[in-house]
């Protein structure tokens, strides 16, 4: 089987909904599924947050981040970081670690090269897109942020399927990236995992917009603060062709009010940077 047929095959699957994760993400799954709970409260969301290692390290980590601890206290206690948090932000930690976990642990370099490059390109996203949307676009943080986090889950679910389809990641990356881009992007896999992980018609949308293209300017919908952060982020995603003429961040900028976006990112650069660190494994 090549790769153009593990990819039709992979798709064929996805459209059917026939979805296979590994187990540790049934787990962390689990966990999104019942914080998705209405009635799921703040003492069961902290003892669930605890169940899942990852998410309670993450959680912990985001909440003595500068961007929601600006008074610099540690916070120590998963409980308390929870309530910091809040159930919103909560959830969309549950999927970044049902994300991150996707691709498992692989005993090959090459795989876990382009594994570690996909997160920390989505980790980069995620804070730059939550900055963003609450400095530039005015859309909702938290929303921004979740968007940023799912924006490549097609990818990696893409890198968990190596161990039934080899063939999916083998030579030269570069070689392989238009076929994968477009089974993700314009296929049923990407919309099929958005899918599972019960992604909000809104974000699934702004995605849509990532898949397409460019950004508006001014930027202003929750797309195109999508697409302003993938652009920003100086970790570009492994598993997408990038643009013609690709600048780099310091060559997108922009009059916003009465401030730039040169200026806004410099003065956001250590909030950003903590939100990175949180999410990093």
């Amino acid at each position: 089987m090549d790769r153009r047929e593990a990819l039709r095959s992979i798709a064929e699957e996805a459209s059917r909904g026939e979805l296979s994760f590994p187990t540790s993400v049934e787990v962390a799954l689990g966990v999104q599924r019942a914080l998705d709970d209405p009635d799921c409260h703040l003492e069961a969301a902290a003892r669930l947050v605890q169940s899942e290692p990852l998410l309670s390290a993450r959680v912990v980590a985001l909440a003595n981040s500068v961007a929601f601890n600006r008074s610099g206290r540690p916070i120590t206690e998963v409980r308390i970081a929870t309530s910091r948090l809040g159930f919103r932000m909560i959830r969309a930690l549950a999927v970044a670690v049902v994300t991150r976990q996707m691709a498992g642990m692989s005993s090959d370099p090459a795989h876990r090269l382009l594994v570690e490059q996909l997160w920390e390109h989505t980790a980069h996203v995620a804070a730059l897109a939550h900055v963003l949307s609450r400095r530039v676009t005015r859309q909702d943080p938290e929303t921004a942020m979740f968007a940023g986090i799912v924006h490549e889950v097609g990818g990696f679910y893409l890198l968990s399927r190596v161990k039934d389809f080899p063939c999916l990641f083998g030579g030269r990356v570069a070689d392989r990236v238009e076929e994968i881009e477009e089974a993700v992007g314009e296929g049923e896999i990407g919309r099929a995992v958005l899918k599972v992980l019960s992604v909000p018609q809104a974000v699934v949308a702004a995605i849509e917009d990532l898949w397409a293209g460019e950004p508006a300017l001014p930027p202003a919908s929750l797309g195109d603060t999508l697409l302003l952060a993938d652009r920003l982020s100086p970790v570009k995603s492994p598993l997408r062709r990038s643009p013609d003429r690709d600048p780099a961040p310091a060559d997108i900028d922009m009059v916003i009010g009465q401030e730039t976006l040169a200026g806004i990112l410099d003065d956001s650069a250590e909030e950003v940077a903590s939100m990175i660190a949180a999410l990093r494994y």
